[in-house]
């Protein structure tokens, strides 16, 4: 017993020696977390904390480090009087600016709301600018978009529309010059595909832009340009319509100046502007449109005007009230009696000039894509009737035509569908055209023949 409790005591008095030496110098009774530095450390962090404090003044900013080696900093900056409040109230801040539209109400630290002065401040008579007949009733103020406006109130005129929104007499213009031309270029756009005159009268009448109509001519024209020969003379067709109601002839005449004076912008997109330009106005003078004597005064003003001297020389020609009606050509959109009658005209020159360049510009100005069948038909038909009712030998009207279609077919003018239809309709009528060329059977099939041999017909033989 005694050997045990010796034993004991001494094994408790070495682990007592052991733990200061596990523990270091910190004194740990209670057993909860060790910190990560030492006491005299922390001792030492604190000592040289207290003797580097120095009151913050009340301007500065506070910055405290949290921890020794960290980048971490947690950084309080002041945005009131710490005096008043100690934190940052937005009721402060400065709401809107001075005068008209200022927020009130907002600076009063009991407000919770906000409210818009709007009022208007009273009118100074003092003020230069102040016009007692017109400041000092406010109904008498008028709208307007255009320089002349004042001018046609003051001279008596009466307002040109009336806007229902803000209840107002409109003096000038409803719309500006960029917006009149936008709509202006939609209404002829849309008259292309409708053909439908009335519809753009209407459109410009309800735009209420009376300063603007000479715009119309030059938008018109101008649209025209780019388009085909149906679409000018749909153009030179809507300015017999416009005229002189809504378009006067001041309106006309002011418009073909301004579209002559812009002739060297237009040539730059356009090489031919000019030449057709002239067309324009020489037909817009057979429709009386405009006055003869503005080519006169033109010349005279601008002399050496190409555009002027080609409707002199157009309006110069005999017959020329006949040949202006059709100045656009085969392609303007006239009936099918005429275009056959084109057709044929530029057939026959073809045989007697034999010219593939001049016949193939000939068929690109009927813009009929849709017909070239006929053309086809009626070209094998006038030759074979050029070669006589008794074909005993070759037809060198045949080989002619064989080659013009050929020289159609490779450059994109006329498809080999066309080519086909047109000797299937020659077909049918085979009969008929044996009582004036007994011959007819045999030409046809010689035609044929050539058409295979030089890739321009794909149809089987005897299934034309």
């Amino acid at each position: 017993m005694i050997l045990t409790s010796l034993a004991l005591s001494s094994f408790t008095h070495t682990s007592s020696s052991l733990v200061p030496s596990l523990q270091g110098k910190v004194h740990n009774p209670s057993g909860q977390g060790v910190a990560a530095f030492s006491s005299k450390k922390k001792t030492t962090n604190t000592d040289k904390s207290s003797s580097t404090h120095q009151p913050q003044k009340q301007n500065d900013h506070e910055t405290r480090k949290i921890e020794e080696g960290s980048a971490r900093r947690n950084i309080t900056r002041k945005k009131t009087d710490s005096s008043t409040t100690g934190h940052y109230d937005s009721r402060n801040k400065k709401h809107g600016g001075a005068g008209k539209g200022k927020w009130v109400g907002g600076g009063n630290k009991h407000s919770d709301h906000l409210t818009l002065l709007d009022d208007e401040l009273p009118l100074d008579e003092n003020d230069p600018l102040y016009v007692a007949e017109e400041d000092a009733d406010p109904s008498s103020y008028v709208l307007s978009s255009h320089e002349t406006a004042d001018e046609l109130r003051i001279s008596g005129a009466g307002p040109s529309a009336y806007d229902a929104d803000n209840d107002k007499a409109v003096y000038g213009p409803m719309l500006t010059c960029a917006e009149f031309k936008i709509r202006v270029s939609d209404a002829v756009r849309e008259y292309f595909d409708s053909s439908d005159a009335d519809e753009v009268v209407r459109c410009i009448d309800e735009m209420k832009c009376r300063e603007y109509h000479p715009e119309v001519v030059k938008r018109a024209i101008s649209l025209g340009l780019d388009a085909g020969p149906r679409e000018r003379e749909l153009i030179s067709r809507l300015l017999a319509c416009l005229h002189p109601n809504p378009l006067s002839d001041d309106c006309l005449e002011l418009g073909f100046e301004v579209l002559l004076d812009s002739m060297d912008d237009l040539v730059i997109d356009i090489p031919d502007a000019k030449a057709m330009v002239g067309s324009f106005l020489a037909r817009a003078v057979v429709d009386e449109v405009v006055a003869p004597a503005f080519l006169s005064n033109r010349n005279n003003s601008h002399p050496g005007d190409c555009v002027v001297e080609k409707a002199v020389q157009l309006l110069s020609r005999e017959h020329c009230t006949a040949r202006l009606e059709k100045v656009w050509g085969p392609g303007d959109g006239r009936p099918v009696s005429e275009l056959k009658s084109a057709m044929d005209q530029l057939l026959k020159e073809y045989l007697l000039s034999r010219e593939l360049d001049e016949a193939a510009s000939c068929v690109r100005e009927l813009k009929a894509k849709h017909f070239h069948h006929e053309l086809v038909k009626r070209g094998v038909k006038i030759a074979m009737e050029e070669d006589g009712r008794d074909h005993a030998s070759k037809s060198s009207s045949l080989d002619a035509m064989a080659a013009l279609f050929k020289f159609l077919v490779q450059n994109s003018i006329v498809s080999e569908f066309q080519v086909a239809k047109g000797v299937q309709r020659l077909e049918k009528i085979l009969p008929d055209l044996k009582l004036d060329v007994p011959a007819a059977p045999s030409m046809l099939d010689e035609f044929e023949t050539l058409a295979r041999e030089q890739g321009f017909l794909h149809i089987p033989s005897g299934k034309a």
